[in-house]
């Protein structure tokens, strides 16, 4: 089997190329990033790349037809990757995460390939209701992030046929110790503020809900897409992904993080404006097509998984949210020191080779 994978020099990818080399040991896995965020490793002494076949440096906005021969299934995972990066470059959002992910499976199709999977997300649902949110109701997305996802859902529709198998994964919101971590997700953050400060500032009045993955169940999930068959969901498929025990107010994650790391505050701000990104999501037919795949890890686990990891590493950064483990913060940089444009194109011979080109 052959598998391309986009985007993999992020925070979810070196999960999944992991998890896509244990499920297929001999299969041929190449990696596609344009290496914004491929030197922010966090706990690991060499790039985690090695269990990959080969590694192109390339923007999914320019990809081709050729990238695309002999291959089964494609994997994309490039983005624009969170509300406050969308907001920063909500054009480039577009062209980004919808624009060029229509575009790949477009060409996907044509050069031959199997299955398509589209990293999408919860965030589709806005604000919450009194009820879970299933596949079929109405979304109301608040975000350029959100909207770019749901308009490749609609641009991929037509494409999927029986010999082109579509599968967007509408993730719950990701968290989990990586081998490039980013601290700019809510649990992540949480941990951190604990880990560095003993204080866990909640920026809202704790109501809204959150569903939650960890990043190795995501990879779970998208190991099961790669290879689904058209008898299992049909040619084009959206499915909530992640867990119904995974349905929390972040005033629970915050407690929950404070419950196992001793001596941790939680401060609630009863007075901030109200979040309205707030959703529970219904998983049911995850569970149903996808009975082996379904997430494995607790929130105690991941709270536990990310303290380690970043004591292990030696964490203690104060002010972390200007650091950059923060990725907005890492594309700024790049664009005050001239390596990227506006347009987040790297500029010409600055794309950098070695860890010190970055600092």
């Amino acid at each position: 089997m052959k598998i391309m994978v986009t985007g993999n020099l992020g925070y979810i990818g070196p999960s999944v190329m992991s998890q896509l080399r244990q499920s297929y040991p001999l299969s041929y896995l190449v990696g596609m990033d344009l290496g914004f965020f491929s030197h922010c490793l966090t706990g690991v002494e060499a790039f985690p790349e090695s269990v990959i076949d080969r590694q192109i440096i390339k923007d999914v906005r320019d990809v081709e037809q050729a990238d695309f021969i002999g291959f089964d299934a494609v994997v994309h995972l490039a983005a624009v990757s969170n509300d406050s990066m969308g907001k920063s470059f909500e054009r480039i959002t577009d062209e980004i995460n919808c624009q060029s992910s229509i575009k790949i499976a477009r060409l996907a199709k044509s050069a031959g390939v199997r299955n398509y999977v589209f990293a999408s997300s919860c965030s589709v649902y806005g604000e919450a209701t009194a009820f879970a949110k299933k596949e079929e109701h109405a979304l109301n997305p608040l975000t350029a992030y959100a909207r770019s996802k749901i308009d490749t859902e609609i641009g991929l529709k037509n494409l999927a046929t029986e010999e082109f198998v579509i599968t967007c994964l509408r993730f719950a919101t990701a968290c989990g110790f990586s081998a490039r971590t980013r601290l700019d997700l809510v649990l992540n953050d949480f941990v951190a503020g604990a880990i560095a400060n003993g204080l866990i500032e909640v920026l809202s009045d704790g109501t809204p809900w959150r569903p939650l993955i960890h990043i190795a169940d995501m990879a779970r999930a998208i190991d099961w897409a790669v290879s689904r068959e058209v008898h299992n969901g049909g040619s084009m498929l959206v499915i909530n992904t992640g867990s119904d025990e995974w349905n929390y107010q972040v005033s629970e994650l915050a407690d929950a993080v404070a419950t196992e790391i001793s001596g941790t505050k939680v401060e609630i701000n009863p007075n901030a404006m109200p979040d309205n990104r707030s959703y529970k999501v219904d998983f049911s037919k995850f569970q149903e097509l996808a009975p082996k795949h379904q997430p494995q890890i607790s929130l105690v686990e991941a709270v536990r998984d990310l303290r380690d990891g970043l004591k292990d590493m030696g964490f203690s950064n104060r002010k972390y949210r200007e650091s950059s483990l923060i990725r907005l913060n890492v594309l700024n940089g790049h664009i005050k020191s001239n390596r990227l444009t506006d347009n987040l194109k790297w500029v010409m011979g600055m794309y950098p080779t070695r860890a010190s080109d970055l600092s």
